[in-house]
């Protein structure tokens, strides 16, 4: 394909084109709220702007009306493959793509996410690991993304941390704890970077704290995989998005945390990154394991984790044991089953 410039250029213009498609498929997903927030920090992001900068509602409304034109026009179409000099691959086969790409420090990601929905994004490679029980790519500056652009995936044991994604993530949830400002673990986070006074440095500093957090999680979830194998998963798309499906996915990220990311916490024992786990729980996760979140609040409190360890060592076996005796459910009528499921979740709170 030539230059680097050259493979640039051709491969942004067809992973971008995949992501619209994607985007065009699935940007109904989203509440009307969660929605604008996205699109606005898309269009930041493609137009370079830094997060300090206030963006004009006029020119972002003209910016998305155009975009939903766009996607009009995209939604039936197929995802395109990805090609070099001698080979059309498949925008799914990630691992075919990055061999093709390590030699230029780039680095590729097609996968599916939560609803089955396609994410793709074109990446400098930062850094690559090659470990015992998994690969990890640490991507760059992003050519091409989705609306999305989930900062962590990680498929066929392999681990992608997205930087860039993971920094506009952070500042998506600050601009959201700035509507009422809470006092919450995730405020408390945020109070330990000069956000005020300096946004764009507070943000990278942030990223680089909290990166190895992103990366014992997604190594929790490729452990968790192993222990629960292929029934799990084939569990999880059997259902719609239902209260069962979100348990599900509850359960087995807190299996995943204990088994990785809260042991690594209490390893490094770091305040801001206590306030952000905490601050990252959704509902869900801290309605089924509120022991934990006493022990956060007893930590806040006294600076004590001797709760917490207790908790975390416990929950190991919880979970896993939870995991298990769902698939040990008789596949019945997908409505009696998403029944029992939640009925099994509610009754084993930690």
């Amino acid at each position: 394909m030539g230059s680097k410039k050259v493979l640039i250029s051709e491969l942004t213009k067809t992973v971008q084109q995949n992501c619209h498609i994607a985007d065009a498929n699935h940007a109904g997903d989203y509440t009307l709220c969660i929605y604008l927030l996205k699109m606005r920090e898309l269009y930041r992001w493609e137009l370079e702007e830094t997060f300090s900068t206030n963006l004009p509602n006029k020119t972002v409304g003209s910016w998305l009306r155009q975009r939903e034109a766009l996607w009009d026009e995209l939604e039936a179409r197929e995802y395109e493959n990805i090609e070099f000099e001698n080979e059309s691959i498949s925008p799914f086969e990630s691992d075919s793509i990055n061999k093709n790409l390590y030699q230029h420090q780039l680095v590729y990601s097609g996968g599916m996410g939560i609803n089955n929905r396609p994410h793709f994004f074109l990446a400098e490679l930062d850094s690559s690991e090659q470990h015992d029980d998994y690969s990890l790519y640490i991507a760059g500056k992003e050519y091409a993304r989705d609306m999305s652009a989930p900062p962590a995936m990680s498929h066929n044991n392999t681990i992608y941390i997205r930087k860039e994604s993971f920094r506009r993530l952070l500042w998506e949830k600050l601009e959201t704890w700035r509507w009422n400002k809470p006092d919450n673990a995730l405020g408390r986070a945020f109070a330990c970077y000069d956000c005020e006074k300096n946004l764009d440095d507070a943000l990278i500093q942030m990223t680089e704290a909290e990166i190895d957090n992103v990366i014992q999680h997604e190594r929790g979830e490729i452990q968790a995989g192993i222990l629960l194998g292929e029934k799990w998963h084939h569990l999880l798309f059997s259902l719609p998005h239902s209260k069962a499906s979100i348990m599900l996915r509850a359960v087995r990220d807190h299996l995943a945390d204990s088994l990785t990311t809260l042991p690594a916490l209490l390893n490094l024992n770091s305040t801001p990154s206590w306030h952000f786990y905490f601050g990252n729980l959704n509902n869900m996760r801290t309605d089924l394991y509120p022991s934990l979140i006493k022990g956060y609040d007893e930590w806040y409190e006294s600076g004590s984790l001797s709760k917490m360890s207790e908790l975390i060592e416990k929950g190991q076996q919880h979970w896993l044991e939870l995991c298990q005796q769902i698939l040990q459910l008789e596949e019945t009528d997908i409505k009696v089953r998403q029944t029992e499921i939640e009925n099994i979740i509610e009754q084993s709170r930690l």
